[in-house]
């Protein structure tokens, strides 16, 4: 018997696209911008104010968007390039 519970591989598919998030955090992720395409406008706030925390957040936000397991403000994974 399943759990109630949704598992993590049971995610729906953002309606947006990884490489326009992707070319957003390489060129101007210190200021947050692929986190407002995406929909996260209080987590791209912050990250406007810490600089992106300095870095080491745009680096790790690169990876997961890489990696396919970046998701948007309803949790939804971007999952589609083009």
């Amino acid at each position: 018997m399943q759990s109630p519970r949704k598992k993590e591989n049971d995610k729906s598919v953002s309606k947006r696209k990884i490489l326009p998030a992707l070319l957003l955090c390489f060129f101007f992720g210190i200021f947050g911008t692929h986190r407002f395409y995406v929909g996260r406008v209080n987590s791209g706030i912050v990250m406007m104010l810490t600089l992106g925390g300095l870095g080491f957040w745009v680096i790790f936000d690169l990876l997961v968007l890489l990696l396919g397991r970046f998701c948007d403000n309803e949790g939804a994974v971007l999952k589609d390039w083009t």
